[in-house]
């Protein structure tokens, strides 16, 4: 393999790594006679692994990683003295063949700095999606970056090669945005999010007339905020996400914590290392909003503008609301249940199905996968042999869930006050 390749490989590969949202799902393509490469069943092809344990990589990699914009928070913003590369169409389509043949990857993550100008950008990025479906046959799964600002036609044209489409809103609040990054705004983000949604609607309606019509970014859109770089609370992060998730097309929204590349630049805060527990939080609150029936406004209001960083979410709302606790694990509905503590989408569908044939205890919730050690306080069923969250008091809950660690903290402060007093 040519040696020139191979180290711009390095330098681009190394540039993309901070962007997040590259997990790949909902698309669903088969090997077929003729063709080469597959999406690897339902889940298509992502930096995790597949419901069969097995580990799944695809090529995550940028066209280039000049640009014409000098956003403070980015590694490959103009005015940064860094290692510079572009590949050409022709090169990242050997690339990708050629390490797909030697089952290195499994599809293509591709994201590029912009150069000259956004439709300039996306056309080229076009270009490596349709070589490798029309001319090399490829039939793996392909993840493709929108440049904010690109044409309609451009998006349109991209989502007939690509498996799913992703334009990152980055910055939350628009005031915030102009502050790190004055050459973008919110509107150039959301213009192709919509061009990609109606793609995306008017392929699904044109499939139940034809059969065989092309489909459109199957594995819909992503995109991805960065936390901690400003100041936006949780509340406006999650509210944000909640609106977008409004959208039928809207797959998954990606949170990344701030890194900081670019220590010199006094817009930025001064973080020793990026907030990954509120960065874990916001995941768990996106799941919370997403399979579990939670209302935004449910989990950060203005009393509560940031989550909990000691206990998860859904704890959060628990001992915030003990008015709705002790649920009846043998009576509460689906809704209700899944509210509990403890108990994932999968254990409270197991409930459901199980309580038809014999009351459940404590020993057979276990069973089922509900984590005990949190549901306890918040259910009543057969044999439960702790008292629940209203014969206790959410404090004393909260204290008993605490994560060693924090509970250490919290003992140091209480002993701290107590020495000071």
């Amino acid at each position: 393999m040519n040696a020139n390749v191979l180290e711009k490989l390095k330098i681009l590969a190394e540039s993309a790594k901070y962007d997040v949202s590259c997990a790949s799902s909902g698309t669903v393509r088969a090997n077929k006679p003729g063709t080469l490469g597959n999406t690897v069943g339902g889940w298509g092809i992502c930096h995790s692994f597949a419901e069969d344990g097995r580990c799944i990589s695809l090529l995550k990699v940028m066209l280039t990683n000049y640009c014409i914009y000098d956003c403070a928070y980015c590694i490959n913003r103009r005015s940064n003295d860094l290692p510079r590369a572009t590949l050409s169409v022709s090169e990242l389509v050997d690339l990708t063949i050629e390490f797909y043949r030697r089952n290195y990857i499994e599809g293509l993550f591709l994201s590029s700095g912009v150069v000259r100008n956004p439709d300039y950008t996306m056309e080229r990025l076009v270009r490596v999606a349709k070589d490798l479906r029309e001319v090399h046959r490829f039939n793996g799964y392909i993840h493709l970056k929108s440049i904010p600002g690109a044409s309609r036609e451009l998006v349109n044209e991209a989502g007939r090669y690509a498996d799913r489409l992703s334009v990152n809103v980055e910055i939350p609040k628009e005031e915030n945005l102009k502050l790190l990054a004055p050459e973008k705004d919110h509107k150039s983000v959301f213009a192709p999010m919509l061009y990609i949604q109606q793609g995306v609607l008017e392929s699904s309606e044109e499939r139940k007339k034809f059969r065989y019509a092309p489909r459109f970014a199957p594995a819909g859109q992503s995109t991805q905020m960065i936390v901690g770089a400003t100041a936006e609370s949780d509340k406006d992060i999650l509210f944000l996400s909640s609106a977008l998730y409004q959208r039928p097309t809207m797959k998954r929204v990606y949170y990344s914590g701030y890194v900081s590349v670019n220590t010199y630049d006094t817009r930025l805060p001064a973080l020793k290392q990026p907030p990954l527990v509120r960065e874990n939080r916001l995941y768990q609150a996106d799941w919370l909003m997403r399979f579990y029936q939670f209302k935004v406004n449910e989990i950060v209001d203005d009393t509560y503008p940031d989550l909990d960083l000691e206990i998860d979410p859904k704890l959060s709302w628990a001992l915030r609301h003990p008015e709705q606790f002790p649920v009846d694990i043998n009576k509460a509905d689906y809704e209700m249940i899944l509210r509990v503590p403890g108990i994932g989408v999968k254990s409270a569908k197991l409930i459901i199905a199980s309580r038809r044939y014999s009351k459940l205890g404590y020993y057979q919730l276990k069973k089922i996968g509900v984590v005990m050690k949190k549901a306890q306080y918040f259910i009543t069923c057969s044999e439960l042999p702790m008292r629940t969250v209203n014969e206790m008091t959410p404090q004393t809950v909260r204290s008993l869930l605490l994560p060693k660690s924090a509970k250490k903290k919290a003992d140091e402060n209480q002993l701290s006050f107590v020495f000071n007093d």
